[in-house]
């Protein structure tokens, strides 16, 4: 699946309501997630990061762009950061397989829908552009939103790339790009009295100035402070300890110290442990030294949820069934825990607390165990292919070909069987977070049951399609009645369940 990473910039930093309904919209569209928000009140900005399906990207932007015209009048905004409008920039950076090339096609569509659906002149900046002289920002932004709504009508120059030259009246225009990753990088120079070293810093940091190349930057007072805020658009040619080693020499001209620094949204680790190479002054450092790096590793080497989907939907016999019925029981499980956990430390459900606290325990440790079946089911059957492939040419090869086979279908019986427990057991968990847990979450403990009701049942046909194959079918006999009492079991903690939560409906 090809991603993309997409970071709007919303003028507006103070009211948590307004940037919450923003990145709500985001992430209400199917494929998008929002990894992160950030919010300046002095800055008087909000950034939103987020990832996306290629084809569900521009979707997604567009979500918290008519969120934000319907919300922002940016003839009531003052903040410290140049802005043009309501949604003041909208950058598309390429992620896992995509390309500049289709992060410029996403600006274009963006930029063509905005015009078209929301009356918000667009302007295309950085790779996006369509002409030199827009593809810094900066240029772009030349005049904030006052001087645009000024000259938009009559300087072809500011003409938009989609919409009529005018700016919308309280949303504004916006700028959509496509570009490299990025790092917002602020450092501050103490007190509001040195703003103006902040500014002959940053004019002598950004590249623009004669500073260094992919740096772009800012003198700003923001909370009483001096600050150097930066925009790091190629942290490969200028990482961070640079920019940070730049400010420093030329604030220490002024005779300042920078006192402490930020980053605003997110930063690709590798930027953080080229700062520390550097300053630690290590040797032979590599990212092969880092221990959850080389754990992330280790775990990548499993399989992926849409490689596991795709392995089943694969005309080939595991994983099968038995996989699949420990997968949908991990998943019940993982809902039961989320009800414990959304009843906790409720006032309204003190006398269950300790209760839910054990729930949540248990379904944890359930959903590891049948985490875990779901490869080990996978293995099973395929000591009973091994066993099938066995020489059978005497009497005797025969013989303990059958003895092999009947072994291996016995033990393909008994792994299911362990899911089918585990199973049973989330469904009666699922029951108790639906009886007693917090009512809101009720249909979610109900679906935690449904899930592993399937599962169990599911899970049991694996014992007995495997007991049915052996040759003396009493060897099997005990682990089939078992399978069964249990998922009868299973059947009346989901139906219990769903009577809880018809309950509530009907009331």
């Amino acid at each position: 699946m090809k991603l993309v990473e997409c970071v709007p910039n919303f003028s507006e930093g103070r009211d948590a309501a307004v940037v919450q309904a923003i990145r709500d919209a985001i992430a209400a569209v199917d494929g998008a997630i929002v990894l992160d928000v950030s919010s300046d009140p002095s800055h008087h900005r909000s950034v939103v990061t987020f990832v996306a399906p290629l084809d569900r990207a521009v979707d997604a932007a567009f979500a918290g762009m008519r969120a934000a015209a319907d919300r922002i009048d940016l003839t009531k905004h003052r903040g410290e950061h140049p802005r043009i409008g309501a949604t003041d920039v909208v950058p598309f950076i390429p992620l896992d397989g995509t390309t500049m090339e289709d992060c410029v096609a996403l600006a274009r569509a963006l930029g063509e829908r905005v015009s078209r659906e929301l009356g918000v002149p667009v302007f295309l900046y950085e790779r996006a552009a369509t002409r030199p002289d827009r593809e810094n920002l900066a240029d772009v932004r030349r005049g904030e939103f006052e001087g645009l709504r000024d000259e938009i009508g009559t300087n072809p120059n500011r003409r938009p790339d989609f919409g009529e030259p005018r700016v919308h009246p309280t949303a504004g225009a916006t700028a959509i790009g496509a570009r490299p990753f990025l790092v917002a990088y602020n450092v501050y120079l103490g007190g509001r009295e040195n703003l103006a070293v902040a500014k002959d810093v940053a004019k002598a940091v950004r590249h623009s100035s004669g500073g260094l190349r992919f740096v772009k930057g800012l003198g700003l007072e923001v909370d009483g402070q001096a600050q150097v805020s930066m925009n790091l658009v190629d942290i490969e040619k200028t990482p961070v300890h640079r920019a940070f080693d730049m400010v420093k020499l030329e604030a220490e001209a002024h005779g300042v110290s920078p006192t402490w620094s930020e980053i605003v949204g997110l930063v690709p680790e590798r930027a953080l442990f080229d700062t520390a190479v550097r300053h630690l002054r290590l040797k032979g450092f590599g990212p092969e030294m880092i221990l959850e790096h080389r754990i992330r590793q280790a775990a990548g080497a499993g399989e992926t949820l849409s490689g596991f989907v795709a392995s089943v939907a694969a005309a080939t016999p595991a994983p099968g069934g038995g996989s699949v019925s420990a997968l949908v029981g991990s998943l019940g499980a993982a809902l039961a825990q989320m009800v414990a956990g959304l009843t906790v430390g409720r006032k309204k459900y003190a006398a269950v607390d300790a209760e839910m606290r054990e729930l949540a325990a248990r379904a944890a440790a359930l959903g590891n165990e049948l985490s875990g079946l779901i490869a080990k089911d996978g293995a099973a059957y395929g000591l009973v292919m091994d066993a099938y492939k066995l020489p059978k040419d005497t009497d005797a090869q025969l013989a303990a070909r059958t003895r092999a086979i009947d072994d291996a279908l016995v033990e393909a019986a008994q792994v299911p069987l362990e899911t089918v427990r585990a199973c049973a057991a989330v469904a009666r968990l699922a029951r108790t977070a639906a009886e007693k847990g917090n009512v809101n979450a009720a249909s979610d403990a109900a679906v935690a049951a449904l899930l592993a009701h399937a599962a169990c049942n599911g899970a049991a046909y694996n014992v007995r399609i495997n007991v049915a194959s052996l040759t003396d079918r009493a060897r099997g006999t005990a682990l089939v009645n078992e399978a069964r009492e249990i998922v009868s079991a299973a059947a009346a903690d989901a139906d219990a369940a769903i009577a809880v939560v018809e309950g509530h409906i009907a009331s």
